[in-house]
């Protein structure tokens, strides 16, 4: 059957609340209007009770695949992504190869299209000697271009200024970036290592990743895209002090943006005590006024994206010492219901989240027809249950790593259904197989 018809739903989009039935046909919505249950002939869905927004596109996420199976996969980390509501995903070049030559970027789509539950795209990675093949990348191939210009999981530190300065001159699409300044957490590392020896407190990452060492790396990015005219997007912000940086405003009026990641919004340096090792993401989680200035730079629309950064680590690799452990947590699965809890706190609004999670990935990364409830559109879809808990458990983790940071926390609401390209991919629980996503296309 290729029709869908949902009924009785709230439907939450571009800026309104409204209630409506919603028609699907072939993969994608032909029908908004209200009072349409006398249509035959098609599978029905029942929304009453709940709410439907666009699926969250999640612009930042490691899944591990090709090279390092041993911690996700694809298959793993988009059944993750679908039970979390998130129904397209953009990934990372930090891979085993390294996304780094165009032949490498077309493996990662052929291995995603055979595997991902979930609709797929990639970052085309860059290194201080790939310059040419930058040049040479067709624009609609990648989602953006990722510049690591602090070094983090994977050997892709791109630090040589001339380097830096031809790939924000040439790049042909998107640049983001991941900001913080390696000497400069390296001499912190030293001094932390000097005071404590190999038993660094974990309560001190916040500081040997520190604000200054993002501000120095982030200003950097901002200052090569306002000397090009790039387009630059900015990962996972964790400072106060950055936000200066950037406009408030309309993300159609910005040519630079910036991204917050769900877990610096929910988590702050207080968490070091009880969750250790399972947050230490780089870049650090820091102070609660950092948590509390990024919440708010989300409200007054100088942040314009959330994403995960869903980096996950196996449970062995994560138990060693804090200063040997890995960077990086699984997020995907929890990521909207994490974001939900701020909606309960009178932080968030829906319409807010809706344009932060779906809305404004879609226009910053010009996706062809998705992150918006539109007719003829694809139907990617959430329905959420606001009025319905959800305890987070180690048995119900599905991401390869089978541990979440937000084990033992009680959600205030549940992910009911997630739909991907017209078709009811997971309800309540049920991932239904087999789950297909698709390539995502990109109007430039």
């Amino acid at each position: 059957m290729n029709k869908l018809l949902i009924v009785n739903a709230t439907i939450v989009n571009e800026g309104i609340r409204h209630e409506a039935d919603l028609l699907i046909e072939n993969g994608r919505i032909s029908q908004i209007a209200k009072n349409l249950s006398h249509i035959n002939d098609v599978k029905t869905l029942d929304a009453s009770g709940k709410t439907l927004m666009p699926g969250m596109i999640d612009d930042q996420v490691h899944f591990r695949e090709p090279g390092l199976t041993h911690k996700g996969d694809f298959q793993h980390e988009s059944r993750a992504a679908l039970a979390g509501g998130i129904t397209s995903f953009m990934e990372m070049p930090n891979s085993n190869p390294l996304t780094v030559t165009h032949e490498r970027l077309e493996e990662k789509y052929h291995l995603a299209e055979e595997k991902s539950a979930v609709n797929y795209a990639f970052y085309f990675g860059t290194t201080n000697d790939n310059i040419e093949q930058i040049k040479t990348l067709d624009p609609k191939a990648a989602c953006g271009i990722k510049v690591f210009m602090g070094a983090s999981t994977g050997n892709m530190l791109v630090d040589d200024p001339d380097v830096l300065d031809q790939i924000f001159k040439y790049a042909p699409t998107l640049i983001a970036t991941h900001c913080e300044d390696t000497p400069t957490i390296l001499a912190n590392e030293a001094e932390f290592k000097a005071r404590y020896g190999d038993d660094v407190p974990i309560e001190c990452y916040p500081q040997i990743r520190s604000a200054e060492a993002c501000y120095k790396s982030s200003s950097f990015a901002v200052s090569l895209a306002k000397k090009h005219n790039s387009r630059l997007h900015v990962l996972h912000l964790t400072t106060a002090k950055e936000l200066e940086l950037f406009n408030q405003g309309n993300l159609k009026d910005k040519r630079i943006t910036v991204e917050a990641c769900v877990h610096h919004l929910f988590f702050n340096e207080q968490d070091y005590a009880e969750k250790g090792s399972l947050i230490k993401c780089n870049p650090a989680i820091k102070a609660a006024s950092d948590q509390a200035a990024l919440q708010q730079a989300v409200v007054d629309d100088v942040i314009d994206v959330i994403a995960t950064d869903h980096a996950p680590h196996t449970w062995e690799e994560k138990q060693r010492p804090f200063m040997q452990a890995p960077a990086g947590l699984p997020l995907v699965q929890h990521a909207l219901l994490s974001l939900l809890e701020h909606y309960h706190n009178g932080i968030f609004t829906l319409e807010l989240l809706t344009q932060k999670t779906a809305h404004a990935p879609a226009e910053l990364f010009q996706i062809v027809d998705r992150g918006f409830i539109r007719e003829g559109y694809w139907a990617d879809l959430v329905l959420i249950d606001l009025n319905k808990p959800h305890s987070v458990t180690r048995e119900s983790v599905l991401s390869k790593c089978g541990w979440s940071p937000f084990e033992g926390t009680d959600f205030r609401s549940s992910i009911d259904t997630t739909i991907v390209n017209g078709r009811v991919a997971y309800e309540r629980g049920v991932i239904n197989e087999p789950a297909h996503g698709m390539r995502l296309e990109f109007n430039r």
